[in-house]
């Protein structure tokens, strides 16, 4: 089970308000609370009428995926929308965010929520590839939708450390790729390189300490 709270309203439009037809794409997976189609009908009537308030006119188109964690899943769910939008926002946890940028790099995508936990699943083959520490401070909006919290190996918020050669790291033996030479070429391709040159402070750890426990009605 995954579990994630909403993020406010004015933050989502920040990251959007650059555009105007925004794909809000739900998830019938294993997010709590649930987070699907009638969650994203919900989603787009509240950001057409914020952003009408504020003098802004979003088209909102909101579709559902059975899985935002399956590549072949999402690709089959919104490649027939993709060349419509101007831009992804989506109500799964960190995982999916970062799914839906793997399968389609041309396009923003944001997220709605801010993963604060996740259970375990003991079985079904296949490697699983972390991407999400559901550090219930979601930084994806500023990042590229890559997570260098959990894809950096020294969590780093603000660009690379020395150890990177080559796009490569050097902990493991420069195998794997940096984190944030992938943010900074996510966001040269999508011409906001002005994200990367902000400051981002600590975060507050407080927000993720272990262990936790999650229980009741989480909004």
């Amino acid at each position: 089970m995954i579990v994630t709270r909403e993020k406010p309203l004015d933050e989502i439009l920040g990251y959007i308000w650059p555009f105007t037809k925004i794909l809000i794409a739900g998830c019938d997976g294993c997010v709590h609370p649930p987070r699907g189609l009638r969650e994203a009908k919900t989603y787009a009537l509240m950001i057409e009428m914020a952003g009408k308030a504020k003098g802004k006119q979003f088209e909102c188109i909101p579709v559902t995926v059975a899985k935002q964690c399956d590549n072949n899943i999402v690709y089959t769910s919104l490649q027939s929308y993709i060349n419509e939008v101007d831009a992804v926002l989506s109500l799964a946890c960190g995982v999916g965010v970062q799914v839906i940028v793997e399968v389609f790099p041309d396009i923003p995508v944001f997220p709605a929520q801010n993963t604060v936990f996740m259970g375990s699943q003991p079985k079904e083959g296949a490697i699983f590839y972390e991407k999400c520490r559901a550090c219930g401070e979601c930084l994806l909006g500023y990042t590229g939708g890559i997570c260098p919290v959990t894809r950096c190996a020294k969590s780093l918020l603000n660009g690379p450390c020395g150890g990177q050669v080559n796009g490569k790291c050097e902990v493991g033996g420069w195998v794997r790729d940096c984190a944030w030479y992938l943010i900074y070429q996510r966001l040269k391709k999508l011409g906001r390189l002005d994200l990367f040159e902000e400051f981002r402070p600590p975060r507050d750890q407080r927000i993720a300490s272990s262990p936790r426990e999650v229980g009741g009605l989480v909004r």
